[in-house]
């Protein structure tokens, strides 16, 4: 990693990589190699159309798509003159788009028009009418009425003077990216990581695993995650070394990619990692490029770093640990851990990261001694944006309620012990039952609907949910799980969904999800 020059800002961290790695290549996108200059004269362009639009610091611009060249490119942009990039998926579907987009004020949002059948720009437009704040529709994939065309904002021409006026105005602590997660609540939060927690986090992460020009990672983590676009993207972007982009996540895909651009550096969800694994007995690719192997986004169970480990012999293999609100990494694997502390713990809080472990007086407990985790520092975030309150996750002092039980040992390590919020993570992502629930509540044949996490042996976790009928009506599995499909992320589509004519209830009249659980 390059420790010349730190920048405080992501444009200037893009412009300082195009100083020192100039033709080398940043990105390799459907066989399509950029360099770091490329992206940064590229940059210059999208972002002075962006400004002939009328955007300026301080406004949101939202962004659905794939791990492609365009997102990047607009993302680099917006933050050069100030704009904050609200962080969608084109998993999401009209329940969340109307959320997000309203919550955040985005004036402004890009997109692909169609996506596995379905059409964004429709469902944009009829959304429309109750979304003041929207008036841009940028299309990544061509134009239409009422559409811009990716093609001519990238090819918009320079103004040099206005550029620089703008940039002039963008500091660290501005915001960069919003990105969603549900709370307790079911309210979707959009999570307020500014120029300097994003750059803060990604920098601690460079700096540990060495990153360095000499880095090849195929990168599958969604950029409108931090494991794609801090642990993943600016993380290489401070190396200086490439990505090659993974649009959506098949393991014969990936090796396919390896086979051509060996890999030093392999990244991902234990999912991702554990399909990988059962994908090379059909499609055998040499991985002895691999230096570094690093599990995020859940809790990696000991048989799925065993393997890791025995796989890859030359190579260390890492966990990491984060949030959305803490921009990325907090806690990774020492270089010198044990099989056993890699088996057992996550890791050390990076330099920068401050760790508390507290009872539920907030009180700081003992080593070896379980209690929830808090975090501030490197890259924890102040707040949410919009309407979400943020006392839930916030403790005095600035502190990040993570919602986590772990202890720490003498050495410093964190060993998880289960979650004390209801969330389960499934494949990866973050999953609220209270949410579903909520959702599922709506259909008008739903007397009552709990939802609990269970063990999957691919995603770690998947969502049951028990539903009691109304009197009366024949509401079926099938009926719900379309419910649910129609207008909420595939995510969050219950796996599955079990008929019941009563829960298990307390003697105030609450259901009893203790009880829910045991029947697992």
């Amino acid at each position: 990693m390059n420790d010349l020059v730190k920048p405080q800002c992501i444009g200037g961290a893009l412009r300082h990589a195009a100083e020192v790695h100039q033709s080398a290549v940043a990105y390799i996108d459907r066989g399509d190699r950029y360099s770091f200059q490329q992206v940064d004269t590229t940059t210059d362009h999208i972002a002075s159309g962006l400004l002939a639009l009328g955007l300026s610091r301080g406004d949101r611009l939202a962004i659905v798509g794939l791990n492609q060249i365009e997102w990047l490119q607009l993302f680099y942009a917006a933050a050069r003159i100030g704009v904050a990039v609200v962080a969608m998926s084109v998993r999401h579907r009209d329940t969340e788009f109307q959320t997000m987009l309203g919550d955040s004020g985005a004036r402004a949002i890009a997109t692909l028009q169609q996506f596995d059948g379905f059409d964004f720009v429709n469902l944009i437009e009829k959304l429309r009418s109750n979304l003041p704040n929207l008036q841009h529709i940028i299309g990544f994939d061509g134009a239409g009425p009422g559409v811009v065309d990716w093609e001519t904002l990238a090819n918009t021409p320079v103004d040099h003077e206005k550029l620089k006026a703008a940039q002039s105005t963008v500091n660290a602590d501005d915001l960069a990216m919003v990105i969603y997660t549900s709370g307790t609540t079911g309210r979707p939060k959009g999570a307020a990581l500014t120029h300097r927690t994003m750059l803060a986090t990604a920098s601690s992460q460079a700096a540990h695993i060495n990153a360095a020009s000499t880095d090849m990672l195929q990168l599958a983590m969604p950029f409108n995650h931090v494991g794609g676009i801090t642990c993943g993207v600016l993380t290489m972007l401070l190396g200086g070394g490439t990505c090659e982009l993974v649009p959506a996540f098949k393991a014969e895909t990936v090796l396919t990619m390896m086979a051509k651009n060996p890999p030093t550096i392999v990244i991902g969800v234990p999912t991702m990692l554990t399909l990988l694994l059962m994908s090379l007995e059909t499609v055998p690719v040499n991985l002895g490029s691999v230096r570094l192997v690093i599990t995020g986004g859940s809790n990696a169970d000991s048989t799925l770093l065993s393997k890791l480990q025995d796989k890859l012999p030359k190579a260390a293999v890492m966990n990491l640990y984060g949030l959305s609100e803490s921009s990325g990494a907090l806690v990774m694997t020492p270089w010198d851990a044990s099989s056993q502390e890699l088996i057992e713990s996550i890791g050390r809080p990076l330099p920068g990261a401050q760790m508390r472990i507290v009872d539920s007086d907030d009180k700081d407990v003992t080593p070896d001694t379980v209690g929830e985790l808090l975090f501030r520092g490197l890259g924890v975030v102040a707040s949410y944006i919009g309407g979400a309150v943020s006392a839930e996750s916030f403790a005095s002092g600035g502190w990040l309620r993570t919602g986590d039980l772990a202890y720490a040992d003498p050495r410093g390590l964190v060993h998880l012990r289960g979650r004390k919020k209801e969330m389960y993570i499934q494949g990866g992502f973050n999953i609220y039952p209270v949410e579903v629930e909520g959702f599922i509540a709506k259909h008008p044949k739903v007397m009552m609907v709990a939802g609990i996490g269970v063990p999957d042996p691919v995603l770690g976790e998947i969502g049951r949910y028990y539903v009691v009928p109304k009197p009366g009506s024949d509401l079926t599995e099938q009926e719900i799980h379309e419910h649910c499909s129609q207008h909420l992320a595939d995510y969050k589509v219950p796996r599955q969904i079990v008929i019941r004519t009563n829960l298990p209830m307390t003697p105030t009249g609450k259901i009893q999800k203790a009880a829910l659980r045991e029947e697992t």
